[in-house]
């Protein structure tokens, strides 16, 4: 099942990359008459793009995480952040783009909760696993 997880992260971070690559030439799709038409829906798309692809990436991941700083961090989660940031900064270049503050804070705010939701579901998943070996 994680397989197949991974793979849908992996099909879903490659329609991302599409997107960004249409936003970077200047190229046209419906998903961007979508976002225009919602308001505030540029925030809404990078809150919820990036928000599932943290969360499938790091279920996808079995929940693997590594210590940082006495933290506990999904390596989905790390992997998403890394990218959104770099995607990000990288908009300062692109002269077809504009860097935007409150872009990454959507981005980080997805990434937030979807490690919250992740972090529920593992903990309660664990605690069932722990009541089945009891029994």
């Amino acid at each position: 099942m994680y397989k197949l997880i991974l793979a849908l992260a992996a099909v879903f971070f490659a329609f991302i990359l599409w997107v960004i690559y249409l936003a970077n030439t200047g190229g046209h799709s419906v998903f961007f008459d979508l976002v225009r038409a919602i308001p505030y829906g540029d925030k809404v798309g990078h809150f919820c793009l990036f928000g599932a692809l943290t969360f499938i990436a790091t279920v996808g991941l079995k929940f693997k995480t590594f210590r940082f700083l006495k933290l506990n961090i999904y390596y989905g989660a790390a992997f998403v952040l890394l990218f959104v940031i770099v995607e990000e900064l990288s908009q300062g270049v692109i002269p077809s783009r504009t860097l935007d503050a409150m872009d990454l804070l959507a981005d980080f705010i997805g990434i937030g909760c979807a490690v919250l939701l992740a972090y529920t579901i593992n903990h309660f998943r664990i605690k069932q696993l722990c009541a089945v070996e009891n029994v």
